[in-house]
């Protein structure tokens, strides 16, 4: 697929991932395998399938390990940079700890979740919109909040279900650098005051994506990605 938007990836790599402890007392989360695969391996695919081969991953927890695969691996195509933003560090803070690695419009996921989203109709999307940051709005399984959307812009968010109709933050956001005006610390949640915020002030797009999305949450969501890779019929599997 050709890129016209040639940027940087940034993969929040750096939580506890505690309700799958099954796994993560011994490894980070974006480290336990799909596949024989790193799951932050298959992100990184999806991306690189659209051109985007520069990554900067924000390791905490267990980052060690995410420092030694790449030592011991060889990804001639991609640029990889590792950055430690700490092991308490909420999510806006991993942003804001990177922020001296951006100058210009970057993509953005979390480090636990695989999609067929289409990242260029997602970054031209973007652009269209002129928006300050875009999130992939995706359909639910119950046990996630939701957003209000109004056309193609978020309004609110609840932290409770509203029904099957509903859409979600799948992740998979385009920022601009602008961003990091609206984080203050360590302490601050991407998803509550900087995001909330932006919603408000209607700086906040979402690109809407009716296909396949998928967190890595529990044990349970782990075994079905994993049935969904071994079945050849991965959706997410687009390079």
């Amino acid at each position: 697929m050709i890129n016209r938007f040639l940027m940087k990836a940034v993969i929040l790599a750096g939580g506890y991932g505690t309700r799958i402890s099954e796994e993560t007392h011994l490894k980070p989360k974006p480290m336990i395998e799909i596949g024989g695969k790193p799951i932050l391996w298959h992100i990184m695919k999806i991306y690189s399938a659209h051109n985007i081969n520069e990554f900067i991953i924000c390791c905490g927890y267990k980052g060690d390990i995410i420092k030694e695969y790449f030592s011991r691996s060889d990804f001639p195509t991609w640029n990889i940079e590792l950055v430690d933003t700490g092991i308490d560090t909420m999510t806006g803070g991993r942003i804001k700890r990177i922020q001296n690695h951006i100058d210009d419009t970057f993509c953005l996921t979390y480090g636990d979740g695989l999609s067929d989203v289409d990242i260029n109709s997602l970054i031209s999307f973007h652009k269209e919109k002129k928006s300050l940051a875009t999130l992939t709005a995706v359909h639910p399984p119950e046990r996630f909040g939701v957003l209000e959307l109004s056309e193609e812009y978020v309004t609110e968010f609840h932290e409770k279900h509203r029904g099957q109709s509903s859409w979600i933050n799948g992740g998979f956001f385009v920022f601009e650098p602008e961003i990091f005006d609206y984080i203050n610390d360590d302490t601050t949640i991407l998803e509550r005051a900087p995001l909330e915020t932006l919603a408000k002030e209607k700086k906040l797009a979402a690109f809407k994506h009716n296909g396949f999305w998928h967190s890595m949450d529990t044990l349970r969501d782990k075994n079905n990605l994993e049935n969904l890779w071994n079945s050849k019929k991965a959706p997410w599997k687009i390079w």
